[in-house]
């Protein structure tokens, strides 16, 4: 926590709910499985649009630890 203070970096919150909108998103748009962790990212881009606008923004995405049985939204 100091250190985030000392950089002074901002987070920027997320539901899990808006994670996991953002993890079927990618799905759905980009054929791409990732973990809701992983979708963290884009929740906040689309979240927080005022932060990112007229901004490059480059989003790291991972699904190594995705059961696919266990789908967020095939509850």
């Amino acid at each position: 926590f100091s250190l985030l203070q000392q950089f002074a970096v901002k987070v920027l919150p997320v539901s899990d709910a808006q994670a996991i909108a953002a993890m079927r998103l990618i799905f759905e748009r980009l054929k791409l499985v990732i973990e809701p962790s992983s979708a963290t990212v884009l929740a906040a881009v689309l979240r927080h649009r005022g932060h990112f606008a007229g901004k490059r923004v480059g989003l790291i995405l991972s699904g190594g630890n995705v059961d696919l049985d266990r789908l967020p939204w095939q509850r």
